[in-house]
């Protein structure tokens, strides 16, 4: 069985939205993106994501993710994403997926992704995804958080865990700090 990991940059003050450009996610008029860029910490935090097999994308993700990395030469993230398979839940995209190794998942999303779970060999990682990782709060299907912490306060912006979320008591199981300050926890959810 696989574990559901959870992998994100956020900001001191919980901020998921558009780390890596201005223009990767602008909803509700929000102007700061590529905020986690001057951290270079996923460069740092990249051997961690070594042992995962499979991406799980929110459809939003998944679009910007293939508008972006598949175009990007010289990088070891584009190899590494084109290679990994991706699982899209999603009521609105119609298969076959564009993006090479890219599989839709239909129908009910916790009951996918748990099979998810009990079928694949590999752990499955979920990046970006804030309204599927929402969901999948729901249903108690994320089994760790490894979460970039940026030292800085960006004030606005969409939260990985928002207001009138699900409460969830955590377990911090280790840390790394970057050599710009940038903190990578990593968390279990407590049952």
């Amino acid at each position: 069985m696989s574990e559901l990991v959870v992998f994100e940059n956020i900001s001191l003050d919980g901020v998921m939205q558009a780390p890596g450009r201005p223009d990767e996610d602008t909803r509700n008029g929000f102007t700061q993106g590529g905020w986690a860029v001057p951290y270079a910490a996923m460069q740092e935090a990249s051997d961690s994501m070594g042992s995962f097999g499979a991406l799980l994308l929110g459809r939003r993700t998944y679009e910007d993710f293939y508008g972006f990395w598949p175009k990007q030469s010289n990088n070891p993230f584009t190899d590494m994403l084109n290679q990994m398979q991706k699982y899209v839940p999603s009521t609105t995209l119609e298969g076959p997926l564009p993006w090479v190794n890219s599989t839709l998942l239909q129908g009910d999303v916790a009951a996918a992704v748990n099979q998810l779970k009990v079928e694949l060999d590999s752990n499955l990682l979920v990046m970006g995804s804030g309204n599927l990782i929402q969901t999948l709060m729901q249903h108690n299907l994320i089994d760790r958080y490894i979460l970039l912490i940026h030292p800085l306060l960006l004030g606005t912006g969409r939260k990985l865990f928002p207001d009138n979320g699900i409460p969830t008591a955590l377990e911090l199981v280790s840390t790394q700090t970057t050599s710009k300050g940038v903190i990578t926890a990593t968390y279990h959810p407590l049952t």
